[in-house]
């Protein structure tokens, strides 16, 4: 289970690690080669001397032009510490599998972003003995996925985008196309998908939008995450009971997708008292173009 923002961002690269080459290749146009395979490896960098160092992924990919190690760090702020960890993590890999190591960092921070992607120079200056430049992903340069079919496309792109992008403005329009995408794919990725996402998203309003969505298209359910949530739901069942959370559920999606809600829709909602009904209209509010269109099926 994924805990933290932290874990998520680089985890995803093992759920696909096929997303890593193409991040590469068309978020930092860098001409990696197409792998022919690809393999998870052991991220224990830890020496016979009482010294643990740990990389977050490590992948193997093989391709037409060699074998590369592709070292993914997930950096949730800047760590001087690490000019001195990332060359040893390369070397140290270099040496004990003698393939090109590469070095990726993956953040949700721009200042983050623009302090990892600075060249690490050890030795003397204009004659470095060496240099570690790591390509880094971060909000500046992963695509912001706000549109259902781009999304459809490359959905672990498009998760991708959602965890990078979840602190900013287009938080709302990110996550409505995702949690569309998500019903292309099968459920059970669907939902390990979801866990990425509701991980890194810090900002309150909105890993509650994304919780809402995710109820009314049922993914959410199928992971053990949402034990955690079920009980924050029973906990607001027992305050102010079933049908009035789900009620509020329906307007407050019609409201973050900046939906008006008259009063006369609002009243509707609010008078149900039959969860299932209010089910129905949960899933038309993440559809719906206008709020009449919630009672459009009956």
């Amino acid at each position: 289970m994924v805990g933290s923002s932290h874990e998520a961002l680089h985890r995803i690269f093992q759920k696909d690690p096929a997303l890593l080459t193409r991040a590469l290749q068309r978020v930092l146009h860098v001409p990696f080669p197409e792998p022919t395979e690809i393999a998870a490896l052991n991220v224990d960098l830890t020496e016979c001397e009482p010294v643990e160092r740990r990389v977050d992924t490590l992948l193997r990919a093989e391709t037409g032009e060699g074998t590369y190690l592709l070292v993914v760090e997930s950096q949730g702020k800047m760590d001087e510490r690490k000019r001195g960890s990332w060359p040893y993590y390369l070397s140290y890999l270099y040496e004990k599998y003698r393939c090109e190591p590469v070095l990726i960092v993956i953040t949700q921070s721009s200042s983050t972003a623009k302090w990892a992607s600075q060249p690490i120079r050890l030795g003397f200056p204009g004659w470095y003995s060496l240099t570690v430049r790591p390509l880094v992903l971060g909000p500046d340069n992963v695509p912001v996925i706000a549109d259902e079919r781009q999304a459809e496309r490359d959905v672990p792109l498009a998760v991708l985008s959602a965890m990078t992008h979840g602190r900013g403005p287009q938080a709302p329009a990110i996550l409505e196309s995702l949690a569309t995408a998500l019903r292309t794919i099968d459920p059970d990725n669907a939902a390990v998908f979801v866990q990425f996402v509701d991980s890194c998203l810090a900002d309150a309003q909105a890993k509650q939008m994304w919780r809402d969505l995710m109820t009314a298209i049922q993914y959410f359910w199928r992971h053990p995450l949402a034990e955690q949530v079920r009980e924050e739901g029973r906990e607001q069942g027992r305050v102010q009971g079933r049908a009035e959370a789900k009620a509020e559920m329906v307007l407050r999606i019609l409201e973050w997708r900046g939906i008006p809600v008259s009063d006369d829709v609002r009243e509707r909602v609010e008078a149900c008292t039959d969860p299932d009904q209010l089910e129905r209209w949960a899933q038309q509010a993440v559809r719906a173009s206008d709020a009449q269109d919630l009672f459009s099926q009956e």
